[in-house]
């Protein structure tokens, strides 16, 4: 979903009639997904009388996604939440849960031969960049928050790159671009300089204990060989058919005869290989000094963008402190600005008083409650309306983050909303969408919440020729309002929706989570905590409840069919501008929560200090040595004090992985 179409809806957003078939929702039964016709029957499928034209979901050229015709119900669990689409996956070495696979498990071999959670999360972030090639690659932005078993600490990094040193509101302009137009959305001048490999390369240099030799392996061998196209990365990929038609080497590298790779093909990126393969032989130079930087200067010179290999050479990544606010005796964790995280903190503070101000208690109302989702999307609305005039780069403008994040202005806010009636946001903005994210942990207890993308499917639409990724668009999300704190600028980043997050209570880790999906992300989070905390979810179950989805430009509010069906007429009469809609723009949740346990006799100090000094001899042990080890040892090593406890969230092709 675009920046600049938000009038108009994904595809694949809201459900047409007879169309979509209903996927099972969170807070009901089984939604009934067969087809009724005029009399009420349901239709009988295709081929009734004999074999299916797509026999074991295979596509062909006159039925391409087979999926989409099934008229079943669904099943469900034998136990518990009958809903839950699959039990979470429980581990003591280590765990990983990301939006692919074959992704997950790339990472996780690293930390089965002796890698940390750090070496896992790039093993996992390169392969994902070939595999979900829409989403996220070397053309984009990173952020992770890192929780270090050693210092007990959590450090955050930023590495959302910045502006061409050209850019500046007479560039634009002079272009044609102004206030009323906004960014331009896609092509060259909607590239910022790529920031995810350098924060890589940070993150390794301190605290991983691999290098990109070892760590791109898997993503390399993979590009050779090729990938089979899932499904939903399938659905996405159709969909950005008329963005990458826009460059030459966009359809070259990814069409095939015009099209989308067919459902379940293989598809192979040798340029994306070669990159790699420089990579692992040069280090990140080679993207930002090196050959690499060459070409995607070059390429951006040839269609009259303004980026210079200075403007690589001079990026680098930057180390932050996470910010944060108190829920519930729980401390929830996001970056600070440039990226909309404190939009998150600020919607769980003002959910925090609704009790307090408003004499009503989320947990008491309960999610089969209309009452319940109108608070959720007012608050949102009123953070929103703050994220969206005070966000900026803080090297550039100061964010009053003290008084935003205070009591004080949580409690002045919850007031303002009108417990029985919706009211407009006060400042439109955008709905965006894309992202990959992944959470891993490691056996020593470090965990990892790391995400990365382009923006917007495929980002600017444009590929560096003989390497195989598109640059991102993120440039797009400057404002060329002069009065704006996101105002573009040389060498300013924009403002960013990555956030990655986690939740420590009493200063131990509790979890690394995330959500995918541009805008969505922020409310995404507060809601996944509230599952969690006020409603008492495990984290698959608060990953496969129905969510929400609110534009702040058009106000529009979106929910999951089962929810629709559930409470969608009653928000209407509150004055909501409610829609049905699919899975499409609620994101992608994944999760890694630690459960700390005491067990084998030992207290847990004495626990903790044995794993901090198994952290701490792997940690100044070489790469030649970690391998060495792991060959040797195998499994052998102490797993955490305690169990990781991995959710992957239903809408995505993904899955949740341990050992």
């Amino acid at each position: 979903m675009s920046d600049n179409s938000t009038s108009e809806t994904s595809r694949r957003s809201f459900l047409k009639v007879g169309g979509t078939a209903m996927g099972l929702a969170a807070l009901g039964g089984t939604a009934n997904m067969g087809v009724a016709s005029a009399s009420g029957a349901t239709r009988p499928t295709a081929g009734a009388g004999g074999p299916s034209p797509t026999p074991f979901g295979r596509p062909t050229d006159s039925i391409p996604n087979p999926g989409a015709r099934i008229t079943a119900v669904r099943g469900s669990r034998a136990s518990d939440w009958l809903p839950q689409t699959r039990s979470e996956v429980v581990a003591r070495h280590g765990a990983i849960a990301t939006s692919q696979p074959i992704a997950a498990q790339a990472g996780l071999r690293i930390l089965q031969n002796g890698g940390n959670a750090v070496d896992a999360a790039v093993a996992t972030a390169a392969v994902l960049g070939l595999v979900e090639p829409e989403s996220a690659g070397l053309g984009g932005d990173m952020f992770a928050i890192y929780y270090s078993a050693k210092d007990r600490k959590l450090f955050g990094l930023n590495a959302s790159g910045w502006s061409p040193k050209a850019w500046n509101l007479d560039y634009f302009h002079a272009r044609g671009f102004n206030e009323k137009t906004g960014m331009p959305e896609r092509g060259v001048n909607s590239i910022t300089v790529p920031g995810g490999m350098d924060g890589m390369h940070r993150l390794l240099e301190r605290f991983g204990t691999l290098d990109f030799d070892v760590l791109l392996e898997p993503a390399a061998t993979l590009a050779e060989q090729g990938f089979g196209i899932p499904e939903q990365v399938h659905a996405d990929w159709e969909e950005s058919v008329d963005v990458l038609k826009t460059d030459a080497d966009s359809v070259r590298v990814f069409l095939v005869d015009g099209k989308a790779p067919p459902l379940y093909s293989i598809f192979r990126n040798p340029d994306l290989a070669h990159a790699y393969r420089v990579l692992q032989k040069k280090g990140r130079d080679a993207f930002y000094t090196g050959e690499i930087a060459d070409a995607i200067v070059a390429k951006i010179k040839k269609l009259n963008g303004a980026m210079t290999l200075a403007d690589l050479a001079e990026f680098r990544a930057e180390w932050v402190d996470p910010i944060s606010i108190n829920y519930h005796g729980y401390d929830v964790y996001e970056m600070p600005p440039n990226t909309q995280g404190f939009g998150a903190l600020e919607m769980l503070n003002i959910l925090q008083q609704t009790g307090p101000v408003l004499g009503l208690d989320l947990a008491k109302l309960g999610p089969r409650s209309p009452e319940f989702w109108h608070l959720l999307v007012e608050a949102k609305k009123l953070a929103f309306d703050d994220l969206y005039t005070y966000n900026g780069d803080p090297r550039f403008t100061s964010v009053p983050l003290g008084r935003l994040l205070s009591t004080a202005h949580a409690i002045a806010l919850c007031k303002k909303i009108n417990p029985r009636r919706a009211t407009p946001p006060r400042v439109k903005a955008p709905n965006t969408a894309a992202t990959v994210y992944l959470a891993v942990a490691d056996r020593w207890g470090n965990m990892v919440s790391f995400i990365y993308s382009l923006f917007e499917f495929f980002g600017s639409g444009i590929t560096v020729p003989g390497y195989g990724f598109p640059l991102q668009n993120r440039g797009s999300q400057f404002s060329l309002d002069p009065t704006s704190p996101n105002v573009v600028a040389p060498h300013k980043r924009p403002f960013q929706t990555l956030i990655p997050a986690f939740v420590m209570q009493n200063g131990h880790p509790v979890m690394a989570f995330g959500n995918v999906g541009g805008s969505e992300q922020a409310q995404a989070q507060a809601t996944e905590i509230i599952n969690m905390v006020d409603l008492g979810m495990n984290p698959q179950a608060a990953a496969d409840a129905a969510r929400f989805n609110h534009d702040q430009n058009t106000d529009i509010l979106q929910l999951e069919p089962e929810l629709f069906k559930l409470v969608g007429r009653q928000l209407s009469a509150m004055g909501h501008h409610v829609r049905e809609s699919t899975g499409d723009p609620m994101g992608g949740f994944q999760a890694v929560l630690f459960d700390r346990k005491i067990h084998g006799g030992r207290s847990e100090q004495a626990q903790t200090q044995t794993q901090t000094q198994t952290q701490t001899q792997t940690q100044t042990q070489s790469q030649a040595q970690a391998t060495e080890r792991a060959a040797s040892e195998g499994t052998s090593l102490a797993p955490v004090n305690g169990v990781y406890r991995v959710a992957s969230d239903h809408r995505k092709d993904g899955s949740a992985v341990g050992w």
